[in-house]
């Protein structure tokens, strides 16, 4: 088990968890691993999202790539995709985004990505782990005149939203229409103003919520882990499609014209019909977790297409993909991942292929949806102690329990449990044909992993 790095990086909470210090030696350690086979001085890219922590954990970053001799283009506020992105576009030989996603602002984190733009490996960041737990991470100090300079290069955005327009806008064009509208909810993060200039550019009918940024407000009841406000936004307003963005920018959750989710697992349905018809879905085949609803595997199943799974993380999902040579896959929490355009998931590219098709279609959001039936599901996360996360398949009390269930969903559900990759949580999901009952029996499991677990 790794010692700093969760499913996504790491994410603890800023300036308690994750100081100044430990991010320090995070930053030494990385340019170290990452550019020990280059026989150049390294370029790394830093970005992060509108955390009040963001230039506290962005100062001790830059210092320890600096004092490394690594040099350092300084991105400011940017979704996480762009800096994928831009990682690739500029051949810099790493990047790091400061963001702890869809956690609430006391959250923060670090998340490499390599070369290629995509997140690092496990073994990368295991070997990140060692350097930063050895005496050799004294050593790793540049001489005095090789040490690292910074530079202030947040225009290189333009770069990004230039890639959304050349890939857009004829489609868009030849598709709109004056009366058909969207709502943006960039859960004041990253993409508060970036979006807006995007389709502001694409010439995109919208309107924009919760994009005022104060350092504290990011994913306070808005964004995609909070659709409340946007789905009531969307059904006030008469709109199309309402599109919710996480506080960094690589999740999207959509909104039907009726005020219901538009999941990810929905839209990898919708987005494999559309590109199996168009010829362009690799294998006829789609990437997505254990997490994924049922409902995913029989429609896939219904029309010839084949389902791989994953592990939980969107990481795992790039590595199936990058394996064997898939284009399309994700997560059911919103993450997409279309590699044909962007080795990550990017909440801007998922809501902008899915107004595409409804604009090149001339259809309902919600009429794209019925092409797979969704199973209720319920998550609950059950609180335990961090280092007893693990614990819950040793337990024979927990373990009796779980099989009781599993053999009573067998038929028509499922019963998935894991541990979470960044919190204190181990998460109880089950899927069945009747909502009250799986919520009964999942609060009844929760709460029996919490007992045991405390």
């Amino acid at each position: 088990m790794r010692k700093y790095f969760g499913t996504d990086g790491i994410r603890r909470i800023a300036n308690i968890e994750l100081t100044p210090g430990l991010v320090y030696k995070v930053a030494k350690a990385g340019a170290y691993v990452l550019s020990k086979h280059t026989d150049h001085t390294p370029t790394i890219l830093i970005g992060r999202d509108t955390r009040i922590s963001g230039t506290l954990i962005e100062s001790a970053m830059t210092a320890g790539f600096l004092s490394y001799g690594a040099n350092v283009k300084l991105l400011g506020v940017i979704p996480t995709p762009a800096v994928a992105y831009l990682t690739r576009k500029l051949n810099a030989d790493a990047s790091v985004v400061i963001s702890a996603s869809h956690n609430t602002f006391e959250f923060n984190g670090v998340k490499y990505f390599s070369n290629k733009g995509t997140k690092i490996d496990d073994s990368i960041e295991e070997e990140i782990e060692q350097i930063m737990d050895s005496e050799q991470i004294s050593e790793l100090n540049a001489p005095h005149d090789k040490i690292g300079v910074s530079e202030i290069s947040y225009d290189l955005i333009n770069e990004y939203m230039n890639f959304f327009i050349d890939t857009f806008k004829k489609d868009i064009e030849k598709y709109n229409k004056k009366d058909f509208k969207v709502g943006i909810d960039t859960a004041n993060g990253a993409t508060y103003k970036i979006a807006e200039e995007i389709f502001k550019k694409l010439g995109i009918n919208y309107s924009i919520i919760n994009n005022y940024p104060d350092g504290i407000n990011i994913n306070q009841g808005c964004g995609s882990t909070h659709l409340e406000s946007i789905k009531q936004y969307v059904v006030d307003n008469k709109l199309d499609l309402g599109i919710a963005y996480d506080g960094d920018g690589d999740r999207c959750l959509l909104i039907d014209e009726n005020g219901n989710e538009i999941d990810g697992d929905k839209l990898l349905a919708i987005f494999s019909k559309y590109m199996k018809e168009n010829n362009t879905l690799n294998k006829n085949t789609v990437v997505a977790t254990v997490m994924s609803n049922i409902g995913l595997k029989k429609y896939a199943k219904e029309n010839g297409l084949e389902l791989k799974q994953t592990k939980v993380g969107d990481r795992y999902v790039l590595e199936e993909m990058k394996k064997n040579g898939y284009n399309l896959g994700g997560e059911q929490s919103g993450h997409i991942i279309f590699l044909d355009y962007n080795p990550t998931g990017d909440g801007i590219l998922t809501s902008l292929m899915m107004i595409k098709i409804l604009l090149e279609k001339n259809v309902a959001a919600s009429k794209l949806c019925d092409i797979i039936n969704i199973y209720p599901q319920v998550l609950i996360n059950a609180k335990v102690k961090s280092d007893k996360k693990y614990d819950y398949d040793k337990d024979d009390e927990i373990q009796n329990k779980i099989k009781e269930l599993e053999k009573e969903f067998s038929e028509n559900g499922r019963v998935l449990i894991r541990p979470s990759g960044t919190e204190p949580l181990v998460r109880v999901m089950i899927e069945g044909e009747n909502k009250e009952y799986i919520k009964t029996k999942a609060k009844e499991l929760a709460e029996l992993i919490e007992k045991k677990l405390k």
